[in-house]
């Protein structure tokens, strides 16, 4: 079955959902295992952090995005 494809416009939204579930995702296991290990409760508590980060982290996606695309513009030369 192949799903139904996004218009593009929402390209940028599209990139911030994944960007940024992703990073959450990878900084919330890191910090959570370097805070309490990986003992009993270790995913439960991954999983609660998660669902507080990831908005968090789309959020911050979306307003860094195009500080970000400005520096990449500066710092990488043009062919």
């Amino acid at each position: 079955m192949k799903l139904p494809k996004l218009p593009l416009r929402l390209a940028p939204y599209v990139f911030a959902f994944y960007m940024s579930g992703l990073m959450a995702a990878v900084m919330t296991c890191v910090i959570t295992a370097l805070n309490r290990g990986l003992g009993a409760g270790y995913l439960e508590t991954v999983l609660k952090v998660y669902a507080m980060t990831m908005p968090v982290a789309f959020c911050s996606v979306l307003l860094v995005r195009p500080i970000v695309g400005k520096l990449v513009e500066w710092t990488v030369r043009k062919s």
